[in-house]
C-alpha cells in the first residue's frame, strides 16, 4: 500500500480557507491524502462561521487549530497549497519534493453585511474550495485500489 499524499495548505490567518481545504481534503480523499493547514500570521481561532459552513455539509472542523507554518518546515510534503496572496508571497521552500500551487480565494472574514450575507460568503467559498479540491483530486490523486 502507498504512503498518502502529504499536503499542506497555507493562507494569512490560518482560520478560515485553508481550515475548509484541510476538511474539505481530508473528507474527500479517502485516505489518499493528508492535509494538514497553516498560516503566515495565525489568526490563533478556526472562524465560527468556518465550522458552522463546514457542519452545514457534515465536516466537523471544530477540533481543528490555527497554527503557524513554522510548526511545519521540518516535515516533508509533497503539495503545499497557498491560497492566498500573502501565503504566496511569503510560503518558505519546504524540503524534499513539495509542488507548490496557487488556488487564490476569497477572504470570506472580510466579508460585510449582517449575518445572512457573511453566512452566504463563507458558503460560497466553501463550496469554490470543494470544486478546487474535487478537480485536483479527479486528474492527480490515484484511485484507491479494490483489490482486484
Amino acid at each position: 500500500m502507498t504512503q498518502p499524499t502529504r499536503v499542506l495548505v497555507l493562507c494569512s490567518g490560518n482560520s478560515c480557507r485553508s481550515q475548509m481545504a484541510e476538511g474539505w481534503f481530508n473528507r474527500l480523499a479517502e485516505g489518499r491524502v493528508l492535509a494538514f493547514s497553516a498560516g503566515v500570521s495565525p489568526a490563533g481561532f478556526v472562524h465560527p462561521l468556518a465550522i458552522r459552513a463546514m457542519a452545514e455539509v457534515g465536516i466537523d472542523i471544530s477540533g481543528q487549530r490555527s497554527k503557524p507554518m513554522d510548526e511545519f518546515l521540518e516535515q516533508p510534503f509533497d503539495l503545499v497549497i497557498t491560497v492566498c496572496a500573502p501565503a504566496a508571497e511569503a510560503c518558505p521552500v519546504f524540503p524534499g519534493r513539495a509542488q507548490r500551487l496557487h488556488w487564490p480565494f476569497d477572504d470570506p472574514a472580510a466579508a460585510r453585511g449582517d449575518e445572512t450575507a457573511r453566512m452566504a460568503a463563507f458558503r460560497r467559498v466553501r463550496d469554490e474550495v470543494q470544486a478546487a479540491i474535487q478537480a485536483f483530486l479527479a486528474s492527480h490523486a490515484p484511485a484507491p485500489s479494490n483489490g482486484s
